[in-house]
């Protein structure tokens, strides 16, 4: 009675039928089992006991999960006689570990597999393809300018507009791929069949292209973009770690390469991996072994042409690589974090050097956007100060335009915090960025730097360098500030830069970048080559 009350049956109708046609219901008549109903059928025609047996159920129209143990029975004669068994109904803890399952291989936000899933399709689409000689490959996504969005409009906006990416590329794929996303606004494709490289990079160019349209939410119009690291298998990596890798390797090309493009992985981008890792290392050791040093700059006035400060300049100088250039460096700084530590450095032992000049010297301090991201910058800059004994309008910090587009990060804000402390600001390269008047209009700058190339543009005649250039000038002088022509290294450029109003130049007309000692020499109007015949 209570069986048949369990299967939803009449016990009457219940007497004569097997066991294995109760449970099979409706798939008794097509003969398609599952699994646990086909083990079951197994260990009752061998009479073996079985435990923990879970076989799907469908009971009044419902689908339903049970757990069932028996074990045979014999008589005296040793007569088997039938089975002894027991049969729980497991239906909520079977969804509950389904949807535990679901938890741990697809993303919350986004609906797609995550970082765990698209590893496991992955090792399964490498030993398929293995079995039979096949290619494989994985596309590693990164989207463009998806954290500006985060940071400008808030991370509601960026969430709703994450799951509008999952559904495009979902949309492209088919049945020999899929898509994940790997966190934050990372993706990933699994490609199982990737034995046409040619439609393996169309569809790469095709998720560019899709990911790259305008995006519609609460009213605003979104703009972003992609790019795709690709590798494929067996020849980028036979491990699923060793693919995934290349991939990301050709995605860090893909954005060197300027972004919203897909490159392949090649082999020697692993070498240039490891030199990278090597270097690295290194410049997490250069401050503690005395490795950087600071050279001077001077900047004059282009009425006198006499040094009224200088700007400080980091070098390295290692002693496994030797001299190491600042544009190599220093991007690894910003990439690896580590320009926090080396950019107060820079501020203190800047400081440090003017505290030994005249009081009318200025010093001039170059700040990348990583650094404005750290809230303790500003403590940096006064605790400098107030160790040497500086005062603040002597020192100057030097921004570049690419500052602004982190202004969900409060560029804006952290330097106006700096400018109350009485520290000058200075826009660097003014005109090469986006919308330099708007940035003048929002910070409180006291000077803007010409761009070297409009200083050797207008100096050579064109008309529209002079026209850029003295239009920036007219701006500045109606907004109280200073203007530094950058790059002057003749005498027919200063001419010019002077006969348009711009009241400091710097150059190596001037003098190229020189150490301490000499620097500190012309600060003090002892160095004898101090003006340039």
């Amino acid at each position: 009675m209570r069986f048949a009350s369990a299967c939803g049956i009449d016990p009457a109708s219940l007497n004569g039928l097997p066991l294995l046609q109760v449970l099979a219901g409706p798939s008794w008549d097509t003969g398609e089992f599952d699994s646990g109903l086909r083990t079951l059928a197994e260990r009752l025609k061998r009479r073996e006991s079985f435990r923990e047996l879970r076989l799907p159920v469908r009971i009044d129209g419902e689908d339903r999960w049970w757990e069932m143990a028996a074990s045979p029975r014999f008589d005296d004669h040793g007569e088997f006689y039938g089975f002894l068994g027991v049969s729980a109904d497991i239906t909520q803890q079977r969804n509950l570990a389904d949807k535990i399952n679901r938890m741990a291989r697809f993303d919350t936000l986004t609906g797609l597999p995550n970082r765990l899933m698209v590893n496991e399709t992955l090792v399964k689409a490498m030993a398929d393809a293995d079995r039979w000689g096949g290619r494989y490959a994985f596309m590693m996504l990164d989207l463009d300018r998806f954290k500006a969005v985060n940071d400008t409009l808030g991370h509601p906006i960026g969430d709703r507009l994450l799951g509008r990416v999952s559904e495009r590329i979902q949309q492209l794929m088919g049945v020999n791929e899929i898509c994940g996303r790997l966190g934050g606004d990372e993706f990933a494709v699994v490609i199982r069949d990737a034995g046409d490289t040619a439609a393996v990079e169309r569809l790469a160019e095709r998720i560019i292209a899709a990911l790259s349209q305008p995006y519609e939410i609460d009213a605003h119009t979104l703009h972003i973009g992609a790019s795709i690291g690709l590798a494929m298998g067996p020849r980028d990596g036979r491990t699923a770690e060793m693919l995934v890798r290349s991939a990301d390797l050709a995605l860090y090309r893909a954005k060197d390469a300027g972004r919203g493009v897909f490159r392949r992985y090649e082999p020697e981008l692993h070498v240039q991996a490891e030199e990278r890792r090597v270097l690295e290392a290194a410049l997490r050791e250069a401050i503690e072994n005395g490795e950087m040093h600071l050279v001077y700059q001077p900047i004059v006035e282009t009425g006198s042409q006499l040094p009224c400060g200088f700007e400080a300049l980091l070098r390295w100088t290692s002693r496994e690589f030797g001299s190491v250039l600042p544009a190599k460096f220093i991007a690894l700084a910003e990439e690896t974090r580590l320009i926090g530590p080396i950019g107060a450095w820079v501020v203190r032992t800047a400081c440090e050097e003017a505290a030994r000049w005249p009081s009318d010297m200025r010093i001039a301090v170059n700040v990348s956007a990583d650094q404005l991201r750290n809230p303790g910058f500003v403590t940096t800059i006064a605790s400098a100060l107030a160790s040497t004994g500086v005062s603040p309008e002597r020192l100057e910090l030097e921004v570049t335009e690419s500052v602004f587009m982190h202004e969900g990060l409060g560029a804006t804000q952290i330097l106006d915090r700096v400018a109350e402390l009485g520290v000058r600001l200075s826009l660097d390269d003014f005109g090469s960025g986006h919308s330099s008047l708007g940035y003048l209009s929002r910070t409180r700058f006291s000077s803007l730097k010409i761009d070297r190339n409009f200083v050797r543009d207008a100096a050579g005649g064109l008309r529209e360098a002079v026209a850029i250039v003295r239009a920036g000038i007219a701006l500045a002088t109606s907004l109280g500030m200073d203007t530094t022509a950058e790059g002057i290294e003749t005498k027919a450029e200063l001419g010019v830069l002077h006969e348009l109003g711009c009241t400091h130049a710097q150059g190596f007309y001037f003098g190229r970048p020189m150490s301490v000692e000499d620097a500190r020499a012309l600060a003090n109007r002892e160095w004898k080559d101090a003006v340039a015949a």
